[in-house]
């Protein structure tokens, strides 16, 4: 395989009834930094159906290209057809760099595009860099850093040998650009025959979930409790400081979740979700290195626990030392006063 004939850093682009996913624009942000450094461009990768909207918001998120697959067999996600599309897109344009989000359909998909590409992919990751010339591998590759052995080391894998370097990355992990309604860029449209023949699944009903909570990689603020509430019923109090602080909305340990105190989709965490709030408030979270790795990047962190030695206080700006069962409803009883102050 000959590596200098690939170039460009590609993002895959999920959506939904065409809106992309958020973990889509944080990786074009992250690309851009990659392709910089290998003095490149960022392909953001679209497939599905009706897609002119979709490119025109990657555009603003700062794609330099978009290609777009756009067919009625990619309306609804199904692995073979996604697979196949996107497998012809990559062979035919020899990217350097492919990222995807570590999603259900970006896990689905990414380990068998790679194996069919005959290429290497390293899951779940959360940092990702350029090799310098220093490094016994040799420069210009992607080191690609994710947790290892229980989030108790963080590993660096890198691909000299072949190509492209292909990535799953977690969302909330990379930092997304700000929207830029007046940039545009080209859009591709790129025609792969027989989409419709590669439907190997009949596909009878779509029911879609909604929650009328708010998902937590959108807050500004999450509070958070976990073993530590020491039953399910007393996570109300955490809702009810949540409801007055408003914009905000509850998450959980994966010890709570575990437990059968919070739905999967509350977890933060190595194997929960990765969130950036501007405030993140841990209510009887001891701090494993898992939770940490899930809302370390948080802006301001109080942590409430009644151990001193609680790892969540080496990461916390503020720490209380108590009672999270008495300090909460204080806590919350602040709040309502400021905010009457303020009303006043």
């Amino acid at each position: 395989m000959n590596i200098e004939e690939y170039k460009g850093v590609f993002v895959f682009i999920e959506q939904l009834d065409g809106h992309c996913m958020g973990v889509g624009y944080e990786l074009i942000g992250k690309g851009k930094v990659l392709a910089k450094d290998r003095n490149t461009e960022v392909t953001a990768v679209v497939l599905g159906k009706d897609l002119k909207a979709a490119a025109k918001k990657l555009a603003e998120y700062g794609a330099d290209k978009v290609i777009v697959v756009d067919d009625p067999a990619l309306e609804t996600y199904m692995t073979e057809p996604y697979t196949h599309a996107l497998t012809e897109v990559v062979m035919a344009k020899k990217p350097e760099i492919v990222l995807y989000g570590a999603t259900a359909i970006g896990r689905d998909m990414a380990p068998r595009v790679s194996a069919r590409v005959h290429t290497g992919l390293t899951a779940d990751c959360t940092g990702l860099d350029i090799s310098t010339d220093d490094n016994p591998l040799g420069g210009g590759h992607l080191m690609m850093t994710r947790p290892a052995f229980g989030g108790n080391i963080m590993a660096t894998i890198m691909c000299p040998e072949f190509r492209p370097q292909m990535a799953t990355v977690r969302p909330g992990v990379m930092q997304r650009e700000t929207p830029d309604e007046k940039l545009t860029c080209p859009v591709e449209e790129f025609k792969v025959p027989g989409l419709a023949e590669r439907r190997n699944v009949e596909i009878l009903d779509i029911i879609k979930k909604v929650s009328d909570r708010m998902d937590i990689m959108d807050a500004k603020i999450l509070v958070s409790g976990g073993r530590g509430m020491g039953d399910p019923a007393n996570f109300k109090i955490l809702e009810e400081l949540a409801a007055e602080l408003g914009h905000a909305t509850i998450s959980s340990s994966r010890a709570a979740v575990d437990a059968g105190w919070q739905p999967k989709d509350r977890q933060v965490g190595q194997t929960g979700k990765t969130v950036r709030p501007n405030l993140y408030i841990a209510c009887g979270i001891s701090g494993a290195i898992q939770h940490l790795a899930g809302m370390e990047e948080s802006e301001l962190i109080i942590a409430i626990n009644k151990d001193p030695g609680a790892p969540i206080f080496e990461v916390a700006d503020f720490g209380v030392v108590g009672d999270v069962l008495k300090i909460v409803p204080l806590f919350t009883e602040a709040v309502k006063k400021l905010k009457a102050s303020k009303e006043a």
